[in-house]
Order: structure tokens, then sequence, then C-alpha cells
């Protein structure tokens, strides 16, 4: 009788999209075509760079950006979805977090077109009412109750992972580790039964290294830094994270916030507001919704300062371990798409993270 091969094969796939790539690592058993799942994965974050992109002048929201205030306009689930997500994060967030900044993300250069003092001007002088307030929902259609350009730069690249984790599953991995750019999603154990080790990296612009290591399992986290993605712009680095109530860069902030959550696109949306409101006052809002949040700010002398945030229902951590190892386990209650786009389903990360386990342990993992 011929003996069966145990042996598992590792698959690490990846591709372009959203201007960076995306990537998918997990194991089969031999005899595995991994040609059909490339193709399906690239078909998902394809299809959302399609419907969210504001690079693309032909997307969904770039149509939905050009239509008229007051009239519905057919969109996409998928896009939908986002878009509710985003709103019930800037409610819950007092407004750190707006998807109507379009034409403010636009005016200092993060989009396809160089700055301009012009649009600058405006985007500075304008009177903002929130993103929440200025866009109605509806069944398949959506409408604009004034003028807002919408823009899902700080979350569809957490979507964009959520899928890449539905598509996997589809096609029956239950065990893997997705990503886009810095943003991951995790899901079951590795084949030595550790959890998937993911780098924070320290937030240095002119060289990339670990500042600690998240050990990740059925959950997602996602980053927001003032390090890596910015512009040149009139003698001065800006920072891509828009401050909503100034319409311009964020002047002074967290040099990166590091969230765990149930979803790609919540993780992603909530590291963009709890930077945008800061250490303290974004350290005191994840604590009250049970967030788990890692602050890194820069001291006055150079060094790098953390704070985390974790359920007060855990232990703390020994002050001399802070970060050196980060574990976290999500529990899984998402939704088909991988996250419910409602207010609840944010709160309701508190209550994933109650039924988490955090160990600190003495060593840093690597991936």
């Amino acid at each position: 009788m011929p003996k069966m091969s145990t042996e598992l094969t590792r698959h690490a796939l990846n591709g372009a999209t959203m201007g960076t790539r995306w990537s998918a690592l997990f194991f089969t058993g031999g005899g595995f075509d991994a040609a059909p799942l490339q193709a399906a994965l690239q078909a998902a974050v394809d299809e959302v760079d399609r419907q969210m992109s504001s690079w693309k002048p032909d997307s969904d929201l770039m149509r939905i950006n050009r239509a008229p205030v007051g009239e519905w306009i057919d969109a996409p689930h998928r896009l939908l979805d986002v878009l509710r997500l985003g709103l019930a994060i800037g409610r819950a967030s007092g407004g750190a977090f707006d998807v109507g900044m379009g034409d403010a993300v636009a005016a200092w250069g993060f989009g396809p077109e160089q700055a301009s003092g012009e649009r600058i001007r405006r985007a500075l002088s304008a009177r903002r009412r929130p993103g929440w307030e200025t866009i109605e929902i509806g069944e398949g259609r959506l409408r604009k109750t004034e003028p807002v350009t919408l823009d899902l730069n700080g979350i569809a690249k957490g979507y964009g992972v959520d899928r890449l984790a539905a598509t996997l599953r589809e096609f029956g991995i239950t065990a893997f580790l997705a990503g886009i750019d810095g943003e991951m999603r995790a899901a079951g154990l590795r084949p030595d039964g550790a959890a998937w080790s993911i780098a924070v990296e320290q937030p240095d612009p002119l060289r990339r290294a670990a500042h600690s290591v998240l050990a990740l399992e059925d959950g997602a986290v996602a980053t927001s830094g003032d390090y890596r993605h910015f512009v040149d712009a009139f003698g001065r680095r800006l920072s891509h994270t828009m401050d909503p109530q100034r319409g311009a860069p964020l002047a002074a902030g967290p040099a990166s916030v590091t969230v765990v959550a149930r979803s790609c696109a919540e993780a992603d949306g909530w590291a963009t507001a709890l930077m945008v409101l800061g250490a303290a006052r974004g350290a005191a809002l994840a604590a009250g919704l049970g967030l788990n949040a890692l602050f890194l700010t820069r001291a006055a002398d150079g060094r790098i300062e953390a704070t985390a945030v974790w359920p007060p229902q855990l232990p703390a951590p020994p002050k001399d371990r802070l970060m050196n190892s980060w574990k976290v386990r999500a529990a899984g209650l998402c939704s088909r798409d991988g996250f419910q786009a409602s207010p609840t389903s944010m709160v309701g990360i508190s209550a994933t993270m109650l039924r988490s386990s955090m160990r600190w342990p003495s060593s840093d993992q690597g991936r």
C-alpha cells in the first residue's frame, strides 16, 4: 500500500492593487492548484478598486462624486456597506474619521493631481458638516443632501483585505494570513499550531524595522502612521492623514496607531480615527469602546513611547515587556463580507475582545 504524504505545501500568492500589492499566505496538502485562487483573489481586490478608487475617473465612487446633490444614485452593495461603516465610525469618533474629505485629500496632493494652493484655500475655509449628515443611504442607492466629495482611502484597503479573506474561505482555506500594504487579516493557526506573527513597524521613514510583534489569530490589524505615506509640497513633508476639523493634513499626532478588530475595514477606519484624536483622547475613546490599540508617540528626546489599550477584564502586561509581543485572539463575529456595517458592530468589538485571550511572551516571535 503506498505511503500517504502528510507534508504541507506553503503558498505565497500576491498581486498588484491600489498602488501597492496584496498578499495571501497559507498551507495546503499536495495537489492543490493555486492558479484559480490567484485569479479569484485578484478579481476580488480589482472589484474593490473599481468601485471605491478616487484615482479612477470611472469608479463608482467618482460617479457618485459627480452626481448632483439630491439625486438618488444606484450603487453596488459592497460600496454601500463600506460607506455605512465609514459613516458609523465617523459618528462614533465624533468626526475624527470622515469619508467626506475628498476635496481636501485632492487639494493637498494625495490624489492623482498635485497640490493646489487655490484648492487648499477652499478646503481650509470650507464650512463642513460631518459626512454622516450629508449622505443618505437607501436600498441599493444613495444621495448627497449637501455638496460633498467622498473619499474612502482610509478604509478601502482594509475592506479589500476582508474580501481576500472571504475569497480564501470560499476556496476552503480556513487558516491564512492575508494583507494589502500594512493592513492584515489572520484566520486559524499556522501548521505548527502557532498564531500568525505580524510586525508592528518602527515609525521611522528612513528604515524598515520592527518595533514589536503581534501574534494574531482570527482577527485583523491595521496601522495608520505619519512616516510611510506622505507628499512633499510647499517645502514641507505632509502626512496623508487628514484632520477633518482643519481640512488639512494632521499637524500633530502620534507617530502611528495600530488597531486590532474583527474585520480589517473596522481596524483600518479606527486606526485613522484614533490617529486624528491623538494618544490621550484616542486611548480614552478606544478604552471606552473596548478597542485594542497601540499608540506610538515621539518623545522630545526622540525616543518612541508606547501606550497600549486592552480590555480592562484582562491583566495588564509587565511594563518591561510592554509591546515586546502582543498576542490577541479576536473571536469571529463577522458577517458575509467580514463586518457588520452598523454602529453596534464597532462598539461590539468590546464584546469580541471580552472573549479573547491576551498573552505577553517574554521574547519576540518572528513571522
